[in-house]
């Protein structure tokens, strides 16, 4: 589903966007004159057209991104078919894991992959074997740092990340429980693709709210779904690239910078 604020038929951003996304800047740089931001793109997996302009964008701007692969998603060749953006990307990329099969096993409540309804067992032995997928594939370049999907998992699936060797998870800001202290936590603040407001103008409002309290915190993270990006979520993604581009005081890093 696209959210609202991209179902405009315009082909440009309006002023009012644009302004607003500027004062939300302004107003973040006044809390935080040095704020660091991370681009964390979740359901990697599979070459696309949209995954393939989403990294061109990176490429281009040269700002670094951390990607989430779902390691049942992710086959040699798929990988090998990403070769030219994975070499062009070297300094620039971060892969990590991304849940295992990305599948709901909840029977009631909200999704989760992750959940308290599975065993500790369970858990291990999924959590186990995508890493070692993801690391027979990725070789050197996968990072030990787990994305549950729907940013939601249990306390158990935590501990086990830290027993197994994971640096850190990251989740939606406030997402509970607490992970379990020696795995650090390193949540996105901004949803932009995922958005459920109903009417545009308040999707941009909070939107905007999310980026500027975001960057009160030691590194703001914005989540990318590249499978729910049409036109006009392009059009503002690559506008939002280009402006944090540009300012000096902005740093983008990865979770390579974090642990």
């Amino acid at each position: 589903m696209i959210s609202s604020i991209y179902q405009s038929s315009n082909t440009v951003l309006t002023p009012r966007v644009k302004q607003s996304f500027a004062a939300c800047i302004e107003d973040g740089l006044a809390l935080n004159d040095s704020p660091k931001f991370f681009f964390r793109a979740d359901d990697i997996g599979a070459p696309s057209k949209n995954y393939s302009r989403m990294t061109a964008l990176f490429l281009t701007y040269e700002i670094p991104l951390c990607l989430a692969v779902v390691p049942t998603w992710l086959t040699r060749k798929r990988w090998e078919a990403m070769d030219d953006f994975v070499k062009k990307g070297q300094d620039l990329f971060c892969w990590h894991m991304h849940g295992y099969r990305h599948m709901n096993y909840e029977v009631q409540g909200k999704n989760q992959e992750f959940g308290s309804i599975r065993s500790t067992t369970a858990v291990l032995n999924d959590i186990s074997r995508g890493r070692e997928r993801l690391q027979s594939i990725l070789g050197e370049k996968f990072t030990p740092i787990f994305t549950p999907p729907w940013n939601r998992c249990s306390i158990e699936t935590m501990q086990v990340l830290k027993e197994i060797g994971f640096k850190g998870i990251s989740r939606s800001y406030g997402s509970m429980p607490n992970p379990p202290d020696g795995l650090e936590e390193f949540p996105v603040h901004v949803d932009l693709h995922t958005r459920k407001e109903k009417i545009s103008e308040q999707g941009w409002q909070q939107l905007f709210k999310e980026i500027t309290k975001g960057m009160q915190f030691s590194a703001c993270g914005i989540m990318i779904h590249h499978m729910r990006m049409n036109e006009q979520a392009f059009i503002f993604f690559e506008y939002l690239l280009e402006r944090l581009a540009v300012h000096k005081q902005i740093q983008i890093i990865t979770f390579n910078d974090l642990i």
